[in-house]
């Protein structure tokens, strides 16, 4: 299944406006829906057959995008973990929320008065689970997941621990999971682990409203001195015999096992009898890696990889499925980002929604209705401690680019020049001057991230060892 190939040559996708209208009076009168939200690590924009992928196989995920509906212009909170996990969780954008890249490192980002997306559904009455990457908070700080509005969490709390497919623990709510022998022995795979977690949460959780955060570590890259390549998994099944480089078969192995898991939680809903309560979102928390095999075209036509402003770098595949509900088989060219989750779920759930946050409820978009909204303002920025500091704001069409403070800002229109080849800064004077503007109001500086300042630490997490 292609859905998206045959159409991105010609821009961005037209919103399909059909709607099955059972769903009003199933959100108003109190059927409030489960809400699992999937997220893979470092998936590509172009790494899924739904999105145009042609060499590696996700028969799942692609048939969870033909039961309902792909974004186009859907985009992560920023360009790396931290920052895109910050967004989702505050509904603030990244010039705003508390985490805004992965360095300096902290024991916690997060603190008590910091309000959560899980956070707001758990006092809805929603029960709260969570596995995988959180980078939000270390185990003992208020910034860990279960301060932060999870009834229970498995995995990695800290980001660089991530780093690591085969640990010697795992964070488990207040405690760990110790496997002091798998760094040698191999015999627990954490992403197998994570999925077990998820699917027993889904199991004990069924009968009531629950709200699971799967931030999956898959097919992020993994530590060097556990594996040569950088790309940790059991078997290169089923792609062992082709003749591609050996990263590059562990890497399409890693999303064949990714896809796999995603369908035995779609298996299990459907077997519990809630699959048409439950709204399903599959994601990526930024773009694909510059070191993913160029065969794959990890980002399709789009310019740019992780920690890059350009599209290359924020645009993600976003999948959503809620069957009589979402319309089945639908294509949205709806601007979102995950600020807006946090207000959607709360819409979902009959929640109050928090002030002063900066996502909108797209729940028409998820019905198949036009976003009145297209025209909003989107921004990121990238490298406050870093050798450089790059900044992007997006308004309807129109996208702003600033590589480095000081510098010329480019600007791209997307709906013509989705691939971002030509800079039509000289051809839109008024509209840099706007966007300079734009970049300069839409962030609160923080003390924590101090621009110009390089950042000279490294990893934490083995520090409590």
């Amino acid at each position: 299944m292609h859905l998206l190939k045959n159409i991105m040559g010609m821009g961005l996708l037209i919103l399909s406006i059909g709607f099955q209208t059972v769903t009003a009076q199933q959100i108003n009168n109190g059927d409030r829906p489960n809400i699992i939200f999937i997220m893979a690590d470092d998936l590509g924009y172009g790494d899924l057959g739904a999105y145009g992928q042609e060499l590696i196989q996700t028969p799942n995920i692609d048939a969870l995008a033909n039961e309902g509906m792909m974004f186009s212009q859907a985009y992560a909170g920023g360009p790396v973990c931290t920052s895109s996990r910050s967004v989702l969780m505050t509904g603030l954008h990244n010039g705003h929320t508390v985490a805004r890249d992965n360095v300096p490192h902290y024991p916690t980002y997060l603190n008590e008065g910091d309000v959560t997306l899980a956070q707001v559904l758990k006092e809805a009455g929603y029960r709260t689970g969570g596995v995988g990457k959180w980078s939000l908070g270390d185990a003992q700080t208020e910034g860990r997941a279960t301060n932060m509005g999870f009834d229970t969490w498995t995995g990695y709390l800290n980001q660089d621990h991530a780093h690591y497919y085969y640990p010697s623990y795992l964070d488990h709510d207040e405690r760990k999971i110790l496997l002091p022998d798998n760094p040698i022995l191999r015999n627990n795979y954490s992403h197998d682990v994570l999925t077990n977690a998820t699917l027993n949460f889904i199991r004990e959780n069924s009968k009531n409203p629950f709200f699971f955060y799967s931030a999956y570590t898959l097919p992020h890259f993994s530590a060097l001195e556990e594996d040569e390549h950088g790309v940790t998994v059991p078997s290169t099944y089923p792609y062992t015999d082709k003749d591609w480089p050996e990263a590059a078969k562990k890497y399409a192995a890693m999303i064949y096992r990714l896809d796999k898991d995603v369908g035995k939680i779609v298996k299990l809903i459907d077997e519990l009898g809630i699959r048409e309560n439950t709204l399903i979102i599959f994601t990526s928390d930024n773009g694909g890696h510059s070191n993913t095999w160029k065969g794959f075209k990890t980002n399709g036509q789009l310019k740019g990889y992780k920690r890059d402003m350009y599209e290359g770098g924020i645009r993600v595949p976003f999948i959503a499925s809620w069957p009589g509900v979402i319309p089945a088989g639908q294509q949205s060219d709806a601007l979102i980002g995950f600020q807006d989750m946090l207000p959607t779920f709360a819409g979902l759930a009959n929640a109050p929604i928090p002030e002063n946050i900066d996502g909108i409820s797209v729940v028409d978009a998820l019905k198949g209705k036009v976003l009145t909204e297209n025209n909003r303002v989107l921004y990121w920025d990238f490298g406050h401690t870093r050798q450089r500091y790059d900044q992007a704001v997006r308004i309807g069409n129109w996208k702003g680019i600033r590589r480095g403070k000081g510098q010329a800002i480019e600007i791209y229109d997307l709906a013509r020049d989705i691939s971002e080849q030509h800079n039509l800064a000289n051809d839109h004077p008024e509209l840099v001057k706007k966007i300079d503007r734009l970049m300069e109001t839409m962030v609160i500086p923080s003390p924590r991230y101090p621009v110009g300042e390089v950042y000279k630490g490294g990893p934490i997490w083995k520090k409590d060892w």
